[in-house]
């Protein structure tokens, strides 16, 4: 096994490249392999407002010890595109959630560990809890990340609210032209702001920045930000997914959640609050000095993490 602290952190200039691109389901889907095709496989799942680049180090710790690594762009980012003008430009997380398994179904993959943060933290979780037969095992941040629709308009208390202005923002129609008008500016503030000991230069920011360039960014975070407070209709093709994670159902996968201690819009806590919502073995780990994008400010832990549950 090779010890994760002697790899190198990759400088900002690198890219995970060449892509692939495969059509799964509604999706043509852009994605970065690495590691042996025989391998485990571990698909790894970014965020917003981020891209592929979270995992520009995990994905080759993991691969150094022999996983098979799947790194796809999110609808809405980088060159992942849809098939079909006709298709609603969805961000709810049936939607995400199936895309995961979509891109496993149409690259053979029958098994694999889940992991991801934020978005994708959440499409991992999906996945674990409707289809937990193709998962090994789950590796997310900040806890239960499926979505309690229902119970959206509750308010937290204040100090909690203040760091969801974008979300909030994002109800307007004014929010919609500033995200279309500033998508990096907007970006670069929640960076800072979600992982104030991280520090991140330009160059790193720019890697990323592109990939909110895609012509269906702006429609899908909107949609993600409205229909996760009950706001906006779900795309009907979903809606059966939907139904089933309105229940809030467990997960019954061996699963590690992770918080940064340093997170800015979701602060670590003890864990405690969502244990009921993990039937299987669960471990719960708070990481030192990072902030929201932990793969990307952690990736030692996190790449650890994902081997812990691939272990079972």
């Amino acid at each position: 096994m090779t010890d994760q602290s002697s790899v190198p952190r990759a400088p900002s200039t690198k890219r995970l490249e060449p892509l692939r691109h495969v059509d799964a389901d509604v999706l043509n889907i852009a994605y970065y392999e690495a590691g042996p095709a025989d391998g485990p496989a571990v698909m790894l799942m970014h965020g917003f407002p981020y891209d592929i680049h979270s995992y520009v180090d995990v994905a080759p710790m993991l691969a150094a010890q022999g996983c098979r690594v799947i790194v796809p762009y999110l609808r809405g980012y980088g060159p992942t595109t849809f098939r079909e003008r006709a298709t609603p430009r969805s961000g709810e997380q049936a939607a995400v959630g199936a895309d995961l398994m979509a891109l496993m179904n149409t690259l053979g993959i029958k098994r694999a560990v889940f992991a991801g943060y934020d978005w994708g933290g959440r499409a991992a979780s999906v996945g674990a809890a409707l289809w937990p037969e193709r998962c090994i095992g789950l590796v997310c941040t900040n806890g239960y990340m499926i979505q309690d629709i229902a119970n959206a308009m509750v308010p937290a208390r204040p100090e909690r609210e203040g760091p969801l202005w974008y979300q909030y923002y994002f109800q307007l129609e004014r929010g919609r032209a500033g995200l279309a008008a500033n998508r990096s500016g907007i970006a670069k503030i929640l960076w800072s702001q979600w992982s104030p000991s991280w520090q991140f230069d330009d160059t790193c920011f720019e890697r990323t920045a592109v990939a909110f360039d895609n012509p269906d960014y702006v429609d899908v975070v909107i949609h993600s930000y409205r229909h996760r407070f009950g706001l906006a209709d779900g795309d009907a093709q979903y809606a059966e997914l939907q139904r089933r994670l309105a229940a809030l159902p467990v997960i019954t996968v061996p699963t590690i959640t992770l918080d940064g201690a340093d997170d800015g819009v979701t602060p670590a806590r003890d864990g405690s609050a969502s244990v009921a919502k993990y039937t299987a073995r669960r471990a719960y780990r708070v990481i030192p000095r990072a902030g929201h994008n932990l793969p990307q400010e952690a990736p030692e832990e996190f790449a650890a993490a994902v081997m812990d549950v691939m272990k079972g």
